[in-house]
C-alpha cells in the first residue's frame, strides 16, 4: 500500500475538488467521492457464535435480513449473502479492522481480507437522487421498497454495484469497481443533469 501522503482518489483526475462547494444550495442532487473508505469482505456461518464475535470485534452484529446494513461508530456491515458481508470502514482503519475480526474469529472458519482499494465509491444524495438512480437501476427504489439501511447488489447504467441507502434524505453511497468508477462517474452526472447537480466535498 503507498503511503499515505502519496495515496489519490480514484476520480482524483476529474479533479473533482476544484468544482466541489461546501453546500448543495437548490441542487436537487450532489454528487462526490468517497475517498479512502476502508473496506473488508467478510465470510462465515452466521451462527450465534460467529455473529457474537463479530459483534465484539465491531462493536454491532453483522444483518442476518437480505439486503439490510447494520452500523456504528463510523463503521457498517453490508449484507451480500447468507455468509457474506462488505464491512465499511473510516479512512486508514481497514487494517485495523480486519486484524480485530480475525482474532476474534481466530478459531471459526471464516474468511476476512482487506478489499479497501477494488472499489471506488460514489456518494449520491438530494430530492432526486432517487429519480437519478431509477433512469438506469432495475431495482425497486421507492421509498416503500427501499429506505434507509437497505442495501442490495444490482447494476447501475450496466455496471455492476452495491447500493446502500444511508439516509431518508435520500442519500446513497454506490460501490463499483474501479475501472468503471469514471464511467459511472460520468453516466451519473449526465443522468442528473436535468436536475442541476451540485458536486460537494465527500
Amino acid at each position: 500500500m503507498a503511503e499515505a501522503y502519496l495515496r489519490q482518489g480514484v476520480l482524483d483526475h476529474l479533479h473533482l475538488d476544484a468544482r466541489a462547494v461546501r453546500e448543495p444550495g437548490e441542487a436537487r442532487v450532489a454528487l462526490c467521492e468517497r475517498r479512502f473508505v476502508g473496506k473488508v469482505s467478510l465470510r462465515g456461518r452466521p451462527t450465534k457464535r460467529f455473529l457474537a464475535a463479530v459483534g465484539q470485534a465491531l462493536g454491532f452484529e453483522p444483518p442476518v435480513a437480505a439486503n439490510t446494513a447494520a452500523g456504528k461508530g463510523g463503521r457498517a456491515a453490508l449484507w451480500l449473502g447468507p455468509d457474506e458481508w462488505l464491512v465499511v470502514t473510516p479512512p486508514g482503519s481497514a487494517g485495523e479492522t480486519a486484524e480485530a475480526l480475525r482474532a476474534a474469529l481466530k478459531l471459526q472458519h471464516c474468511a476476512v481480507t482487506e478489499i479497501s482499494d477494488g472499489r471506488a465509491v460514489i456518494g449520491l444524495s438530494g430530492a432526486r437522487a432517487r429519480e437519478v438512480l431509477m433512469k438506469g437501476c432495475p431495482l425497486d427504489l421507492h421509498a416503500r421498497a427501499f429506505k434507509a439501511g437497505h442495501c442490495a447488489q444490482s447494476t447501475l447504467a450496466k455496471a455492476l454495484v452495491i447500493l446502500h441507502q444511508t439516509s431518508d434524505q435520500p442519500a446513497y453511497d454506490i460501490y463499483v469497481e474501479r475501472s468503471f468508477a469514471d464511467y459511472l462517474w460520468a453516466w451519473l452526472e449526465d443522468a442528473a443533469a436535468e436536475y442541476g447537480p451540485a458536486i460537494v466535498q465527500g
